[in-house]
């Protein structure tokens, strides 16, 4: 009889471990994120030669991704893989400070600044250039998009040498722009916050699962980075920056 009641117990044991499987598939079988060795691999094979300096797990708009830090030579790289499917989702490297010299002659022209930055984003559209000095460094900012990546660079205003270099994936929000206040509402709303000035670009995108409107203007030898809301307007984020340090 005990015999009996033990193999009713496992079978009603088995029947719920197969009623499980049955209808959570996707909890079950979920493919398994990658691991730190498996992103070193990637990120080696990406920047061969580079020293890997740091691996953090992060969740970034609420995915799981892996920032990686690393050296090669005289420039500092940063990657980002999406945990589910190991894809690099943003790259980036800059020169070391130390080894960037102010430079002699005449600040180039910002079209020749714009050609620069063409021929490293090929077809891409450029967005913005903006001339800084950073570090007792003149330079040029540069802003471009192409297909789904939005770029970063910055070239050193005097020699034209690239001195960094950023993309990133960019998702498109398939929502009707009804419900939103639109760009024109919204560089309004950023030219009042910024006390006037002219808008250099803004773009639309979904921050944490919020739309906004990210606004760049300057006003004043200062360089504003606006996030607002893009369905109640309101101002979310002010960074401020000097053009000239």
């Amino acid at each position: 009889m005990k015999r009996s009641s033990k193999l009713m117990t496992m079978f009603l044991a088995l029947c719920l471990v197969v009623t499980s499987v049955a209808c959570f598939p996707s909890t079950v079988l979920a493919k398994n994120p990658l691991s730190i060795q498996q992103v070193k691999k990637l990120a080696k094979k990406q920047v061969k030669g580079g020293t890997i300096l740091d691996v953090e797990r992060d969740y970034e708009k609420g995915v799981l991704v892996y920032d990686v830090e690393m050296l090669k030579g005289k420039k500092e790289y940063d990657l980002t893989y999406r945990a589910s499917d190991s894809k690099l989702i943003s790259y980036g490297w800059e020169i070391q400070s130390w080894y960037i010299a102010r430079g002699k002659g005449k600040v180039i022209s910002v079209n020749k600044c714009r050609n620069l930055a063409k021929k490293e984003v090929p077809g891409g559209q450029i967005l913005s250039v903006v001339r800084k000095r950073s570090g007792g460094v003149d330079i040029y900012k540069v802003k471009a998009k192409k297909g789904n990546k939005k770029y970063e660079m910055e070239f050193h205003a005097r020699t034209g040498k690239l001195l960094e270099y950023d993309w990133e994936l960019t998702k498109k929000d398939n929502h009707s722009t009804d419900k939103y206040i639109g760009e024109a509402k919204a560089k309004q709303i950023a030219l009042k916050e910024a006390g006037g000035g002219a808008v250099i670009k803004i773009e639309f995108e979904m921050d944490h699962g919020i739309p906004v409107y990210e606004v760049e203007v300057i006003y004043n030898e200062l360089e504003y980075d606006i996030e607002i809301h893009a369905k109640t307007g309101a101002v979310l984020d002010v960074d401020v920056d000097y053009l000239y340090e």
